[in-house]
């Protein structure tokens, strides 16, 4: 299939683009700059969407860029590169004279209130209680379809590992020191997936036709603590991670509202994703880990 990949040039955009390759598909990134298999989005607002079958959109400022302080600019800026890349390509595809058979969208399990007790799946509320979590509601609100030509799959990710970059690009000097440890206390959820994995359920979205709707793109095993991620990182170094990243300190760094992506979290399963009938490459957190730093 010809697939069409929005903010194809990052990591996850990488990761997925290989594996269609690999697969037998043709993918076009759409980015900011011009290039060789690449449209950018003013050619796209331009010129309308180029024949595909698919189109996927991964677009979206990094939130927890530790380089950019939380103030109104920034949050602008995590809105609007979401928000301008779907709605444009929400647009694009309507518009089409060819519409592709299917639009898939990755957003966040930021969707769900965090909390120590509650279980949440696909089917679950929640999107209307803090920034990020309105957030992902007019992310994907600006993502729906009229009518019902194309089929539309929304994915969302956990925090995703991997190699090379993500979440543990940040943690993997420290805990290598022997230096990582829980954050804050430790006891909160964190909801991950492997990028092997994220990239096979958006893969497996846009070759099996009976996907549609909310897929929570976590692994089966997510219902795993922060206490119990470190403790699993330092397992596959050979390295002891002991000492807590206190949370004033997360706080100071990412600010206050930021910071509760990473001193909360949430249980989050992926009950619809399982009954598609997608079938994990790394369920278990352990082996995920081992494969990424080995």
């Amino acid at each position: 299939m010809r697939v069409l990949v929005g903010g194809g040039t990052g990591f996850v955009g990488t990761a997925l683009t290989q594996l269609l390759k690999a697969r037998g598909h043709e993918v076009t990134l759409v980015s900011r700059q011009p290039r060789p298999g690449r449209i950018t989005w003013d050619e796209l607002a331009r010129s309308g969407l180029p024949s595909c079958d698919v189109a996927v959109n991964l677009a979206g400022e990094n939130i927890l860029n530790p380089l950019r302080r939380w103030n109104e600019a920034f949050q602008k800026d995590v809105l609007s590169s979401r928000l301008e890349t779907t709605q444009m390509l929400a647009k694009a595809i309507t518009k089409a004279p060819q519409p592709p058979k299917a639009w898939i969208l990755v957003t966040g399990v930021a969707y769900y209130r965090p909390s120590l007790t509650a279980e949440y799946d696909e089917d679950s509320p929640g999107g209307d209680f803090d920034f990020f979590s309105n957030l992902v509601t007019k992310w994907e609100a600006a993502a729906r379809l009229p009518g019902d030509s194309t089929r539309q799959v929304v994915v969302r990710s956990g925090v995703v590992l991997g190699r090379g970059g993500g979440a543990i690009g940040h943690m993997l000097l420290p805990f290598r020191l022997g230096l990582g440890g829980p954050i804050g206390s430790g006891n909160q959820f964190f909801p991950w997936i492997h990028i092997q994995d994220l990239a096979g359920i958006l893969t497996h979205a846009l070759e099996v036709n009976h996907v549609e709707g909310i897929l929570n793109g976590v692994a089966p095993a997510s219902t795993t603590t922060n206490a119990e991620f470190a403790q699993a990182l330092g397992t596959a170094l050979g390295r002891p991670a002991f000492i807590p990243l206190p949370a004033t300190v997360v706080r100071a760094v990412f600010g206050r509202e930021r910071a509760i992506m990473l001193l909360e979290g949430q249980k989050v399963v992926p009950r619809r994703t399982l009954a598609t009938g997608y079938q994990y490459s790394f369920p278990e957190l352990g082996a995920a880990l081992k494969e990424i730093v080995a």
